[in-house]
């Protein structure tokens, strides 16, 4: 099986190669259009900021590659947040649009919301077939200052200031707000069955 992590200007790309070896999976980072196009699943992770991101992908015209993918791809923080059609955090910045959902910022309720939200954090609600063998409440890790309010997509929930949406799924599109790669054995459960879609 051959997976492809698309290669861009995000920040956790190694981290998430580390993680897929750790369950026993060679990954190519990779921008080539042909190579991700030929690859079994494809891996859209991130941290970074919208717009900057966003430009890049237009620029490399990876944007229009990845809302054509037909296998599937899972989407992992601004990954997942791009795969939106807007995100606040770039006012005048469309998105991939591939879930029809906005990027909301947080914004702060009471003296002690801190944000980012940084840290672990529960899901509940889980309904995807990535969320095999995922208790619920489950706890995954999380690094984040906007988020993709619950809506039709929504597999999973986080409550954080508001309930917000943990995953979401379209198709073959698979998408978490959380990191995987950096959440334990549940994050390389979920990598597992993404694996094994």
């Amino acid at each position: 099986m051959q997976v492809a992590i698309i290669k861009y200007n995000a920040g956790n790309i190694k981290s998430v190669d580390y993680a897929l070896r750790r369950i026993g999976v060679i990954p190519l980072i990779t921008d080539d259009k042909e190579r991700i196009l030929s690859a079994d699943k494809v891996v859209f992770p991130g941290q970074g900021e919208a717009g900057t991101t966003m430009k890049f992908l237009i620029d490399q015209g990876l944007d229009r590659l990845i809302k054509n993918l037909k296998q599937p791809v899972l989407g992992i923080c601004i990954g997942m947040q791009l795969m939106c059609k807007f995100s606040e955090e770039s006012a005048d910045m469309q998105c991939l649009g591939i879930f029809d959902a906005e990027v909301k910022k947080f914004v702060a309720q009471k003296h002690e919301d801190k944000i980012p939200h940084v840290g672990w954090n529960s899901l509940s609600g889980l309904k995807s077939e990535i969320f095999t063998a995922i208790p619920e409440n489950a706890y995954t890790y999380f690094v984040h200052s906007y988020y993709v309010p619950v809506n039709n997509y929504t597999t999973a929930i986080c409550d954080y200031i508001n309930p917000f949406s943990a995953a979401m799924c379209k198709d073959n599109f698979y998408a978490t707000q959380f990191h995987p790669e950096k959440s334990g054995s549940v994050g390389e459960q979920i990598l597992r069955n993404f694996m094994n879609l």
